[in-house]
Parts: C-alpha cells; sequence; structure tokens
C-alpha cells in the first residue's frame, strides 16, 4: 500500500478511471468543482496558493478533455496545492461512480456518543459543528491555521492537544494541504477519529492502516446548481441545499 494519503487515493481509483475524461472544471474562490464525462461531479475546497502572476494553474484551457487519470495524478502536488483541489474533486466526481459504502444520514456527534468525559480536538473551524459539541459537554480544542477564527489554538501549537485528544475532528482539506499524514502521527490513542467536510472522500479503501474512525462528507445532488455556486464563489452553506451529508463509519 502506498505510503501517502493522496498515493493511496491515486493507486485506489486508478481503475475507475478508465474510459473517463474530464468534461467541466470549475476553480471557485470557496470550493472547485470537477465534472467526468460520465457527468459525475466531485467537488474539493480550494487551496489558497498565491500565484507570482495572473495565471494559477499553468494548464488552464487545457485540462477539459484530458484522462481523468491525468488530473486525479495533480494529487501527488507536482502541480501544486490548487492541483491537488483538483486531484480531490475528480476522485470525489469518481467514487461518486463505483458502488457506495453503507453510509448514514445520523450526526457523527451523536453516532460516537460524545460526553463530558471526552477531550475533542478539531483541527479546522467547522463553526455550524461547534454549537452541538459544546452542548455536550465535551472539553472543545480548535486548531487552525486562520487567526481571525475566535476561540482557537494555532495549529502550530497543536501537537499536544493531539496526543491526548479522546476524539479528533480533522478537516478534509488537510489532503489538500498537505498535512492529513502529520496530523495522524501526533494523536495518542483516541477513541475516534472523524475526518469531515465536503472535500472528504468517501471511499473507506484510502484509510486503510490510518487510525480514521468515520468519514463525514457529502453527495452531489444536483451538479448544475453546484457548478454555478462554485463560479459564483459560494461555499458550503449556499451549495448544502444541493449536497446531502453522509457519515460512513468504518
Amino acid at each position: 500500500m502506498a505510503n501517502t494519503i493522496q498515493q493511496r487515493i491515486i493507486e485506489s481509483l486508478a481503475p475507475a478511471c478508465d474510459g473517463l475524461e474530464i468534461k467541466d472544471v470549475r476553480i471557485g474562490l470557496g470550493y472547485s468543482s470537477v465534472r467526468l464525462s460520465n457527468d459525475n461531479v466531485g467537488v474539493a475546497w480550494t487551496a489558497e496558493e498565491k500565484s507570482a502572476n495572473c495565471t494559477h494553474i499553468t494548464e488552464a484551457g487545457s485540462i477539459a478533455g484530458r484522462p481523468a487519470s491525468n488530473v486525479l495524478e495533480m494529487l501527488n502536488g507536482s502541480n501544486g496545492a490548487l492541483g491537488r483541489t483538483l486531484g480531490l474533486a475528480t476522485a470525489n466526481a469518481l467514487v461518486a461512480g463505483l458502488p457506495q459504502p453503507q453510509k448514514t444520514e445520523e450526526d457523527f456527534i451523536d453516532l460516537i456518543n460524545i460526553g463530558p468525559e471526552d477531550e475533542v480536538v478539531m483541527v479546522g473551524f467547522f463553526g455550524p459543528v461547534i454549537p452541538k459539541l459544546k452542548k455536550t459537554g465535551c472539553v472543545l480544542n480548535i486548531l487552525e491555521l486562520n487567526p481571525s477564527k475566535p476561540n482557537t489554538i494555532p495549529s502550530s501549537e497543536g501537537k499536544g492537544f493531539l496526543a491526548s485528544c479522546s476524539v479528533a475532528i480533522i478537516t478534509s482539506t488537510s489532503i489538500i494541504t498537505n498535512t492529513f499524514d502529520e496530523l495522524i502521527t501526533q494523536l495518542g490513542n483516541p477513541r475516534a477519529v472523524i475526518m469531515l467536510g465536503p472535500s472528504s472522500i468517501m471511499y473507506p479503501e484510502v484509510f486503510t492502516g490510518t487510525p480514521v474512525t468515520h468519514v463525514g462528507g457529502s453527495k452531489v445532488l444536483n451538479g448544475e446548481a453546484i457548478e454555478r455556486i462554485v463560479s459564483e464563489g459560494g461555499g458550503t452553506m449556499i451549495m448544502k441545499k444541493h449536497l446531502r451529508f453522509e457519515t460512513i463509519v468504518l
């Protein structure tokens, strides 16, 4: 099995690429989307990557029409963080066309029965989730790169919190920022590790050998609506009526 999460995704989904091409690509300010030639659509968070000039993707204008495998390979990082965005969106579009694992729409907080005895570490600021977590009485520490988010701890100071937590909630954008593998090595012995967010890849095989116990992601219900929202700079709160949020128990 490949070492990094990105390599595992590429190797696991390579067979699903056969005969498929990229039909459409949207790189929005919040999220990006990829539509395959079978019309399945996948989304992923758009990496915040600065460019030395006004071109952010040198392949722009030539991505549509490429084999799906070509863009999936962008997950390996050779095209930078934006390339990983497109690679993960392609992976999510590919997964949409595969046999689906058993899923539930039950909230992961209820699934794992978080309570006052839990020390929860959230990697990434999931605003809508925070109030429900606080109601459980748990100790909640939020690690966040953006210092403008309230009541958070800089990610650089999070090692000790990850080592001692009983529950870890990790943003799936960590696959794009290339921090997932480092984060999971810093975990102690949590009873639950949840990958969370619309970027989540709902394919259990890629998490084999990791401490991940649950994957909370989304299924695109209306691809055209998602593409329009992505193109117009929308994010999760606007997209959510065109998504179905689901959880896989690994």
